[in-house]
């Protein structure tokens, strides 16, 4: 491939993975508010990915990945995902600060230092914040999961991932229990508020919709695997 994949095209591919570009078409606006750019740019930069065969792309229509592109973003975001497990779960940071360091080590990730990392954590399945890590062939897990401020009175809900985005709700999270793999009881709504009163373990939390946003899970209809 003539183009090289740099870091700025590979901040591109993941973007637009995370916009859902693997399986349908992402405007250029949702890219350019993903990536905090101005849309003349991503403009320029979509011609450059279509032209190195990692997008298809249409004026008006937006990007979808091809295959090529769905490898080379797939590579990044394993990597950016295995060292945000390392970086917690070996070198103790706390969930809400390795995002930031994750996007500045994953380009210096090298295939063989990827290998080690998910050797030495086990090949896990799951970052920090529950979003599925791609195995080593790019493949990954299809889960249907849906905004947790979507359910209402009486549903048990399993929190699966937490937008990793912003590092102060990510602490209040962590402080209310909002965390992957926590059973969630939701046991009222008041509409006209806005707010939900949730059953977290022995806890009863109150909070609105805008608190719940990021966090997404799929009901419990038995008691999950360990």
């Amino acid at each position: 491939m003539a183009d090289p994949i740099t870091p700025a095209v590979q901040d591109y591919l993941k973007a637009i993975h995370s916009l859902g570009g693997a399986d349908q078409m992402v405007s250029p606006i949702d890219i350019a508010s993903r990536l905090k750019v101005k849309a003349p740019s991503v403009t320029g930069m979509l011609k450059r990915l279509e032209t190195a065969g990692l997008i298809e792309y249409g004026v008006g229509h937006g990007a979808k990945l091809t295959e090529l592109g769905i490898a080379q973003a797939r590579r990044v975001i394993r990597r950016h995902r295995l060292v945000e497990l390392f970086l917690t779960r070996v070198l103790g940071l706390d969930w809400s600060e390795v995002d930031a360091e994750a996007d500045a080590l994953e380009h210096a990730i090298s295939p063989r230092l990827e290998q080690a990392l998910a050797a030495y954590l086990g090949e896990p399945g799951e970052d920090p914040h529950g979003h599925l890590i791609p195995t080593e062939h790019g493949e990954m897990q299809k889960r249907d999961l849906q905004p947790l401020h979507s359910f209402r009175p009486g549903q048990r809900i399993i929190i699966r991932e937490v937008a990793d985005d912003n590092p102060d709700r990510l602490r209040h999270w962590h402080d209310m229990g909002l965390v992957p793999g926590t059973i969630v009881e939701f046991i009222g709504y008041q509409p006209l508020d806005d707010m939900f009163d949730l059953r977290v373990g022995l806890r009863v939390i109150h909070v609105g919709s805008e608190g719940l946003a990021g966090l997404r899970g799929q009901p419990v209809t038995s008691e999950p695997d360990a």
